[in-house]
C-alpha cells in the first residue's frame, strides 16, 4: 500500500476541489426550503461513487430523502465492508457569526492547521469524512488494491434523526448484508494522537411548550396576577438539575452503567490538558456533574441540555407584555443501557408533573436513538488499530465519544454487524457551530489510512 501516499500526492488538489464543490451545496435536511439542494447533494454523491469505481449505484427512495447506495463486489467469497455516512448538514445559523459564508468553502491556515483547513458547513460533519471513503475507494479500484467487497449507504437525514434510514434498513437486509460496518463521523484526540471511538451516547430530543393566558397581556395591567409562561418555564428547566448538576427526573439513572475504577483509570490515560480545554473555549472554568472529570462528563455520563428557548418579545426596543406561550428544545445524551423511548417518557411524565396549575404543558418528542459500545477484541477494531498504526506510527487509543449516531445500534440489531468508528475530525473543528472546518491534513490522512483497514480486515477475516 506504499503507493497510496503517491496517489494522494498526485491527486490531492483534485480531492480538495471535489470536496469544496460538495460543500457548496446547502444540504440542510432540517429546513424544507433546502429540499432541492439536499436532492442535488444526493446526486453529487451518486455520481462520485460511480466515478470512484462502484459497479452498481442507485438512489433508493424512502418516505423522506433518498439513500445513496453503491457497491463493488469483486468476489462473493471475500468479506464485505459496508460504509455508512450522511450527506445532509446542520443549519448554518447563526450566519452572522461565520467569518466566511457557510456554503462558500474557503481554505485558511490556522495554528493547528498550518497546511490549511476547509471552512464550510459540513466540512467535517460529515461531508469531508464521508468523502474520504469515496476517494479511498477510487485509489483502491484505480490501482488494483481493493482486497474485498465494498458497499456504500449514504443517507440524507442523519441530522434530523435518520427516520427514513430506520425504515430502509429492515427492508433491505439482503442488499446491505456485510461483515463489518465502517463509519467516519467521529473524531480523534489530536493530530499526533490517533484514537478509535468505541462508544457513542444515545439521544432523546424533545420540544416543550408552556401556555398561560389565551393571549399576550399588558405586563402592567396583569403582571403579578397571571402566570408568566416564560418565568415558569425557566423555573421548571432549572429544577431539572440539582446543586450537583445531577438530573432530577425520577428513574433517569436506573439503567446507567457505572464504570469500574479500573475502566475510569484507563480513560484517564488519554492526553488531556484542562487549561488548554478552557482556553480553547474561552471559559474561566468547567462545569458539570459532581464527582466526574471533564472527559467522563462528556462521554460516559448522561446529560440534559437546553438547546433553544424562546417566547414573548425579542425584537428591538421594549414591549411590555406577558407572553401567552414559551418554548424550549431540550436534548438528553444517554449512555448505553438507557432506552431513549423510556427516557423520553420519563421526561414527559416528570415535566408535566412539575407544572403549576396556572399553565398548560405539552411535551413533543422529536427523535432519538440508543447508545452503542463496540468491543476492542473483534477483528474490525483490530484492523482499524493496525491501519492507524501503519499511517500514524503509533497505536490508537480506544475512546468513548460524547456524540450520538442513533442509527448505529439499529445496524447491529437488523444487520448483525459490528460498527467500527474511524474518525479523523478534531474537537476544535466546530461541528454544528459557526466556522466549522476540517484540516486538509486530516482529510488526506483519512484517505491514506482507510485502504489499510480494508487490507488488514481482509487478512484477519480470511485467517480466522
Amino acid at each position: 500500500m506504499s503507493s497510496v501516499k503517491n496517489y494522494i500526492n498526485e491527486n490531492k488538489n483534485q480531492f480538495v476541489n471535489e470536496l469544496k464543490d460538495l460543500l457548496k451545496i446547502p444540504s440542510v435536511s432540517a429546513d424544507s426550503a433546502y429540499k432541492k439542494d439536499v436532492l442535488n447533494t444526493a446526486n453529487f454523491v451518486l455520481k462520485s461513487l460511480k466515478e470512484a469505481g462502484c459497479d452498481n449505484v442507485e438512489l433508493c427512495e424512502t418516505p423522506g430523502y433518498p439513500i445513496v447506495y453503491g457497491e463493488k463486489i469483486i468476489d462473493k467469497n471475500l468479506p464485505t465492508v459496508l460504509v455508512y455516512g450522511h450527506y445532509d448538514v446542520q443549519p448554518p445559523d447563526p450566519i452572522n457569526l461565520w467569518d466566511s459564508p457557510p456554503f462558500e468553502p474557503v481554505i485558511k491556515k490556522t495554528d493547528l492547521h498550518p497546511e490549511g483547513a476547509i471552512f464550510a458547513r459540513g466540512a467535517c460533519d460529515d461531508k469531508g469524512q464521508m468523502y474520504m471513503h469515496v476517494k479511498a475507494l477510487e485509489y483502491m479500484t484505480k490501482t488494483g488494491n481493493l482486497p474485498c467487497n465494498v458497499k456504500f449507504m449514504i443517507e440524507g437525514e442523519e441530522e434530523v434523526g435518520s427516520e427514513s434510514l430506520s425504515w430502509f434498513v429492515p427492508r433491505n437486509k439482503e442488499k446491505l448484508a456485510n461483515d463489518v460496518i465502517l463509519i467516519s463521523d467521529t473524531g480523534m484526540i489530536a493530530k499526533d494522537v490517533p484514537s478509535i471511538t468505541t462508544g457513542l451516547r444515545g439521544l432523546s430530543y424533545v420540544e416543550v411548550e408552556v401556555t398561560g393566558p389565551n393571549r399576550d397581556l399588558h405586563s402592567g395591567l396583569y403582571g403579578g396576577a397571571v402566570a408568566n409562561p416564560i418565568n415558569i418555564l425557566a423555573k421548571m428547566i432549572a429544577s431539572l438539575q440539582d446543586e450537583n448538576n445531577h438530573i432530577t427526573i425520577p428513574g433517569f439513572y436506573d439503567k446507567v452503567e457505572d464504570l469500574s475504577d479500573e475502566e475510569r483509570a484507563e480513560m484517564a490515560k488519554a492526553p488531556f490538558s484542562l487549561e488548554a480545554y478552557k482556553k480553547a473555549l474561552d471559559i474561566a472554568d468547567v462545569y458539570g456533574e459532581k464527582g466526574y472529570t471533564t472527559n467522563e462528563r462528556n462521554s460516559i455520563r448522561p446529560t440534559l441540555d437546553v438547546n433553544g428557548i424562546w417566547g414573548g418579545y425579542t425584537g428591538e426596543g421594549a414591549k411590555t407584555v406577558i407572553a401567552s406561550k414559551a418554548y424550549a428544545k431540550i436534548s438528553m445524551r444517554l449512555v448505553p443501557n438507557q432506552d431513549w423511548k423510556e427516557i423520553t417518557e420519563l421526561f414527559k411524565k416528570h415535566f408535566e408533573s412539575i407544572a403549576p396549575k396556572s399553565v398548560k404543558v405539552e411535551v413533543k418528542p422529536h427523535h432519538g436513538g440508543q447508545g452503542y459500545v463496540t468491543p476492542i477484541d473483534n477483528i474490525g477494531y483490530q484492523a482499524a488499530s493496525k491501519a492507524y498504526e501503519t499511517t500514524f506510527g503509533k497505536t490508537p487509543i480506544p475512546q468513548r465519544s460524547g456524540g450520538s449516531i442513533p442509527i448505529v445500534s439499529l445496524f447491529e440489531q437488523e444487520l448483525g454487524s459490528k460498527t467500527i468508528l474511524m474518525g479523523f475530525g478534531l474537537d476544535s473543528d466546530a461541528i454544528h457551530s459557526p466556522n466549522e472546518h476540517f484540516g486538509i491534513w486530516n482529510y488526506l490522512k483519512g484517505i491514506e489510512t482507510i485502504p489499510h483497514f480494508y487490507k488488514y480486515f481482509t487478512e484477519m477475516y480470511t485467517n480466522q
